[in-house]
């Protein structure tokens, strides 16, 4: 994924673009697709399709006996008052959206940091999002704040109805604790926003016919000046309609030193990073594929992410790097090493405080953090002591100071809140999620498969101590292989309570595609060498299988997005490795997908039909293209929503279609709210995990494996 460091609010809207914003374009004449009518996302015949699968698919699973019970645990946990209120640090202040039984879409509040660290916090509303929802008749859905440095008193929010990525944006003064009369607001569009100064903006969003890329993002930046119309405002750069997008980039650190950037994105994987100057935009000479992360004492931070040579020095991929701002000048840069890893870690991520950088690493799929002070013209590093065995995350950090969040996680481990003073190198825990589930019983184990090219991939598994090796244990498997996204060890709260309490195993796969090892653990899947994502994916079950953990008959696989056209794939390759397969928000449809919502974006990750090799292994692959009538397929659970504006609803509809035409057994199920993730309110999560526990539970709890698909009408 590309994680080039914006503004908050800019940061959050490029990385809901890694998975896409678009609308889907029209089907080719001649098509001989007899579906591509589900493709209308919204259209009358498509909802009326929806509505009768729906109503074929709900009764069967919530008419259980067991769905009550899951719905009111899970709702219970993602509702309880006593889970950690994350913080973000604003204007001095702890920030925080809050969702709870009586206010599902959220309340935004602020809190000071030492009240914060009481028990029980004295929380002040800025936005109640039901509240202004109702008033103005939108099902508002908050996704973050962009605030002025350094005062971070006036704050650009991005609201999105029903949880799509094209958001609107409105100034709200942190102070008052209202929207600026008269201050900046944008109508919705997939669109990013960076603060200039107190009065002007850059603004990369749909400007009107020519401004938008294929793939459906700005290409487009301009400078809008406070009291203009969109209209008046002027253009600043330009890129073009066949890139990914381009998006506005302001650093600062914490003296004030400011540097304002275009980051204009070519590909998915590539970039090219302008420094804005009154002469107009200087291309600096960064490597290609990279992650920008900030700038601190002057020292711009940053990660390569290939193997890159500059100025007489040839450095691998995956190095935490830094480079002078006054350097940055157009001549070859000279970049100085914060952190090498070894080919068993990877960088996951790294933020800048007052005089600090800190970066969180992965080691052999274990959580480390480091904290990196400027020393002479390099670097000293120093661990952060912290537990072993977990995933460490940054909550929240500013470059205003030295203080910031960390969280420690685990499988079995409820997530503490640690601080973290980037200065001293002091760590303490602040406060502790209560345990959601008994693990008392449980147990975490690492084990490697063997890969068909005898690449050793690592998976995680959760068990009962006392587990019988008969493979009679019910098993769920995920992984999600691809973007170079790494999936790391979390407390499994509801899927504990839900599934693993109860005796239960859960396995998290660390399949390449993944980020887990590095920028080469992605690429050594992309395009046309997928297959082997796919092999490792079967190749872990297998390997579960021969340790005699669970058994094809006791075992079901799930996964979203990315991860759904995993599912996909797997459930045509492999069918007879699994019982239950869960098929969440999909790309299914790979010889359209470049057609539908902002699948053209994704060609660095999967190729494109336009490339004849290309083409023809997504046939191969695809899929929707590659299912067989009368062929023995376990009985999928396939969900989508219709707001999703990323992926679409298209492609998990398609597959559902093509399935009945062949008589193959399937549920299918699309909730009309939530984009994307599935979570406009917390009734819209709380109903999908129990839908899906039901499903595994008729599959692989029941001695009869649930409801057999002749017993239900199609």
């Amino acid at each position: 994924m590309p994680k080039h460091l914006h503004s908050r609010l800019a940061f959050m809207t490029l990385l809901a673009a890694v998975v896409g914003m678009a609308q889907s374009q029209a089907p080719p004449p001649g098509s001989d697709d007899p579906y591509v009518w589900l493709e209308d996302k919204e259209g009358a015949r498509a909802m009326e399709w929806v509505a009768a699968e729906n109503a074929r698919t709900l009764p069967r699973l919530q008419n259980d006996p067991r769905y009550a019970a899951f719905y009111k645990e899970a709702y219970a946990i993602a509702a309880a008052t006593d889970r950690i209120a994350y913080p973000e640090l604003i204007n001095g202040r702890v920030l925080n959206l809050w969702r709870d039984d009586a206010h599902p879409h959220g309340l935004w509040r602020w809190t000071t940091p030492a009240d914060y660290a009481t028990a029980s916090p004295q929380w002040k509303t800025l936005v109640d999002l039901d509240a202004l929802g109702k008033a103005e008749g939108k099902e508002w859905v908050f996704k973050g704040a962009d605030c002025l440095p350094p005062e971070e008193r006036r704050c650009l929010i991005a609201l999105s109805e029903g949880g799509e990525d094209a958001v609107s944006v409105r100034e709200f003064d942190l102070v008052t604790g209202q929207f600026v009369s008269g201050g900046f607001s944008l109508p919705t569009s997939k669109q990013d926003v960076a603060w200039l100064d107190a009065n002007t903006l850059l603004v990369a969003r749909d400007w009107g016919p020519g401004t938008m890329t294929t793939s459906g993002y700005p290409y487009v930046v301009k400078k809008l000046v406070r009291g203009q119309s969109l209209e008046q405002a002027t253009e600043v750069f330009r890129g073009a309609a066949s890139d990914v997008a381009t998006s506005p980039l302001v650093l600062q650190d914490a003296s004030g030193s400011s540097l304002p950037l275009i980051v204009r994105s070519p590909t998915f994987f590539s970039s090219e990073i302008h420094a804005l100057t009154p002469a107009g935009a200087v291309k600096l000479p960064f490597p290609e594929k990279m992650d920008l992360y900030g700038m601190v004492d002057g020292h711009v931070i940053f990660r390569s992410k290939q193997t890159w040579s500059t100025a007489g020095k040839t450095l691998r991929p995956g190095v935490l790097l830094s480079v002078e701002r006054t350097a940055l000048n157009g001549s070859p840069l000279k970049p100085a090493v914060l952190f090498q890893p070894s080919p068993r870690q990877s960088v996951e991520n790294a933020v800048v405080t007052r005089s600090r950088v800190v970066a969180t690493i992965l080691d052999n799929v274990r959580g480390r953090a480091k904290i990196f002070t400027p020393r002479g013209g390099g670097w000293n590093a120093q661990s952060v002591p912290l537990p072993d065995n977990a995933s460490i995350g940054v909550v929240s950090s500013t470059e205003h100071g030295d203080d910031l969040y960390l969280e420690v996680t685990g499988f079995l481990t409820p997530t503490t809140l640690w601080t973290l003073d980037a200065a001293t190198g002091k760590a303490d825990t602040l406060k502790s999620l209560p345990a959601r589930f008994d693990a008392s019983r449980h147990v975490v184990e690492q084990f490697a498969a063997t890969s068909s090219d005898g690449t050793k991939i690592p998976y995680f598994i959760v068990h009962r101590k006392d587990m019988p090796r008969d493979g009679s244990t019910p098993t769920i498997m995920t992984a999600y292989g691809g973007f170079e996204n790494s999936e790391t060890p979390t407390y499994l709260s509801t899927r504990g309570k839900l599934w693993v309490e109860s005796g239960n195993s859960f396995v998290l796969a660390n399949i390449r595609g993944g980020g887990e090892f590095g920028p080469a653990w992605h690429e050594a899947g992309l395009k046309t060498r997928r297959q082997i994502i796919y092999d490792d994916f079967a190749a872990v079950a297998k390997d579960i299988f021969a340790r005699r953990l669970s058994s094809p008959r006791r075992f079901g696989i799930y996964g979203g997005s990315n991860g759904g056209l995993l599912m996909g794939v797997e459930f045509n390759q492999h069918p007879e490795l699994w019982r239950a397969v869960v098929i969440q928000v999909p790309l299914l449809d790979m010889l359209r997908y470049e057609q539908i919502q902002a699948g053209a974006s994704w060609v660095d990750e999967y190729g494109s039909v336009s490339v004849p090799a290309e083409k023809a292994f997504l046939a191969k692959i695809s899929p929707y293209h590659n299912l067989k009538k009368g062929k023995a397929y376990p009985e999928p659970f396939i969900w989508t929503t219709t707001k999703d504006d990323r992926v679409g609803p298209q492609h998990a509809r398609k597959f559902a279609a093509r399935m009945k035409e062949f008589g193959l057994p399937y549920l299918f199920y699309e909730d009309t709210a939530g984009g994307h993730s599935g979570d406009a309110d917390i009734a819209q999560g709380a109903k999908l995990k129990a839908l899906e526990t039901v499903y595994f539970a008729q599959k692989l709890v029941d001695a009869a494996g649930g409801v057999e698909p002749s017993s239900l009408p199609r």
